[in-house]
């Protein structure tokens, strides 16, 4: 079964989301989500969520840099999810997708799942995280 990027961009995102509320393993949450909802996920996706869930202090770190108004715990869960999965793409996949196609869609989840202050805190954390990578090149 093929994905499209945006699809596995979207799968992963929901996951994750999930998986903020569950105790159980991403394979526990993968094997469920097939089951009640016919949903297919592929190793891709799988590895993904899995290495997001591992680094996510890491992760929350780098989110905490940029986010001057809120605290980690503070951030609603879907706009931490989508930013996680991101800051993750960009710091270890930026060779398979490019920046701005990152921030593009990680936008496009917060306009589908959030409201439109989330889309705004998505858009400029992610713009600020880009462009210190860019100064420190």
């Amino acid at each position: 079964m093929s994905f499209t990027r945006h699809e596995v961009r979207e799968a992963e995102f929901l996951l994750l989301y999930e998986k903020m509320f569950r105790d159980e393993s991403v394979s526990d949450i993968i094997t469920l989500h097939e089951a009640d909802y016919e949903y297919k996920c592929d190793e891709e996706i799988e590895e993904t969520v899995k290495e997001v869930v591992e680094r996510s202090d890491e992760l929350d770190a780098v989110i905490s840099k940029f986010s001057t108004k809120r605290t980690i715990e503070r951030i609603p869960k879907v706009n931490l999810a989508i930013l996680r999965l991101a800051v993750f793409e960009i710091l270890y996949r930026g060779d398979r997708v490019p920046q701005n196609a990152v921030v593009n869609e990680a936008v496009g989840l917060a306009k589908t799942y959030g409201l439109e202050p989330d889309v705004k805190f998505v858009n400029g954390i992610l713009g600020s995280f880009t462009r210190s990578l860019k100064e420190n090149v």
